[in-house]
């Protein structure tokens, strides 16, 4: 048994019920909606201490740049960066977590945690953890419960015998109650919320997917013998992984194996799962409100109100109300129906809605680009280029581009010609010729693109050279 635990940290949610500042490209983990980090920042300084090994991360493979620009911005150099094909639930995350961590040594402890929750008191997490380790050592699967202070209805629970023991024996698990008895499990005083956080030796996770989920094993398996590395990231194979069934860990193993244990979560926990959630963990002023950007109040209280793009939000006569603003959408609602916002994500993408999947501000490997006006055969962007950083070397069938340097320093490739542009200067790229933005400054660069042709789709792009091996995409 080693002394380390290898972390695995699942970032792979989309976070619908808290759009539109979550969207599909740039969902709830990499949001800074409590604290001056983001909340996988947060999941990974959570265990970036002597406990722990470097975490791994196990996310959507249209998120890697970002996993990995994240990660680089509080100084953590990942042990993997692992990309799934598709989304395929906690149950395939958690076997891949064991085969990974198995590599290494068979009875490694793996710590699974999602990337997208508020943990307020480190120092109890770390001492829960702590409370898990001897049970996981022989061979117990651990999951963490968290102490219920109300009766809350959208949690699953679990029920433990009532035992003094760190690691208690579970009993069950029980689906999302209502509230007379959820109610009644919190005055039981042996039920806890299902916090999703687990902890195993990597065989004992793995016999047990062997016995009770063994074409899911069969699969992970696969996925992780034939997974290809790319740049920083270990891409699982896509063939073999898309043909597991996607399930949850607690469908899959927690409800049918015998060796589980739970250990209470000494902290204040959130998974943040809507936007009440999100308003109870901010900084309220006297009436019970948290703002954020340009919000004018008027006899409001206990509410939630978010202006995104400077715009001016006013509010009057209003109570528990949850009201976001973006740059291209609005979400009001009253607290008690806010969970309903995956309602209307779900019609939003019916609809074919862009709203669903990117801001204004799109993020790329290299920087990004936001879109600032656009028309019938027009449009206009303002990109920023990393320091270093290149575009890929590219043409494209039917539109021409302006660029206007705004700060810092361009270098542009046209053609054959090679061009060093500084602020105020512009230059023309028509169509079909290969062209290349890259700033080779010590500052970002800042530009404005101005569009002009038939088709200005972002898959109007022809790539013959790219840093971030993105041919094919």
């Amino acid at each position: 048994m080693t002394d380390f635990i290898h972390p695995f940290i699942l970032s792979g949610g989309s976070g619908v019920r808290v759009w539109p500042l979550s969207r599909s490209a740039y969902p709830k983990q990499f949001l800074k909606l409590v604290g001056e980090k983001s909340l996988l920042q947060q999941s990974c300084e959570r265990v970036n201490n002597s406990l722990f090994k470097p975490p791994a991360i196990l996310g959507n493979h249209e998120h890697r740049f970002l996993i990995a620009e994240q990660l680089q911005e509080v100084g953590i150099t990942p042990s993997h960066i692992v990309l799934e094909p598709v989304g395929r639930n906690t149950a395939p995350a958690a076997a891949t977590a064991a085969l990974i961590a198995a590599r290494e040594h068979e009875e490694a402890l793996v710590l699974l945690l999602p990337s997208d929750h508020v943990i307020d008191q480190p120092e109890g997490f770390m001492a829960s953890i702590e409370n898990g380790m001897e049970a996981a050592r022989k061979g117990k699967i651990v999951t963490f419960g968290v102490r219920p202070d109300s009766p809350a209805t959208g949690y699953g629970y679990i029920e433990t015998l009532q035992e003094e023991e760190p690691a208690k024996t579970v009993r069950r698990f029980v689906e999302k109650p209502d509230k007379e008895t959820a109610q009644a499990y919190l005055e039981q005083g042996n039920f806890y919320w299902n916090a999703g956080i687990f902890l195993f030796s990597a065989q004992s996770m793995i016999s047990a997917f062997r016995t009770h989920a063994p074409d899911i094993l069969a699969c992970c398996e696969a996925a992780t013998d034939q997974a290809v590395t790319d740049l920083d990231f270990l891409r699982l194979n896509k063939e073999a992984y898309c043909e597991s069934p996607s399930i949850a860990l607690d469908y899959a193993i927690m409800e049918k194996a015998e060796n589980i244990a739970c250990v209470p979560l000494n902290s204040t926990w959130s998974d943040l799962g809507s936007w009440p959630s999100v308003w109870q963990h901010m900084d309220k002023d006297e009436e019970g409100n948290s703002v954020h950007g340009h919000v004018v109040l008027h006899d409001t209280q206990n509410s939630l109100v978010h202006s995104d793009d400077s715009a001016c939000m006013a509010v009057i006569g209003l109570n528990d109300i949850i009201a976001v603003a973006t740059r291209d959408a609005v979400l009001v609602a009253s607290k008690d129906e806010a969970q309903n916002v995956k309602q209307v994500v779900e019609e939003l993408k019916r609809t074919g809605s862009g709203q669903v999947n990117f801001h204004k501000k799109v993020h790329r490997p290299w920087g990004w680009y936001e879109s600032l006006s656009e028309g019938p055969r027009f449009q206009v962007k303002c990109l920023m280029v990393k320091p270093g950083a290149k575009l890929s070397l590219q043409s494209h069938h039917h539109r021409a581009e302006h660029w206007v340097v705004v700060s810092g320093t361009a270098e542009v490739t046209l053609g054959e010609e090679v061009r060093l542009m500084t602020e105020n200067e512009s230059i023309y790229i028509p169509i079909g010729v290969k062209h290349r933005l890259g700033n080779p400054g010590k500052l970002p660069a800042i530009l404005v693109e101005v569009q002009s042709g038939a088709y200005l789709g972002e898959d109007d792009i022809v790539r013959y050279d790219d840093d971030f091996d993105r041919m094919g995409e």
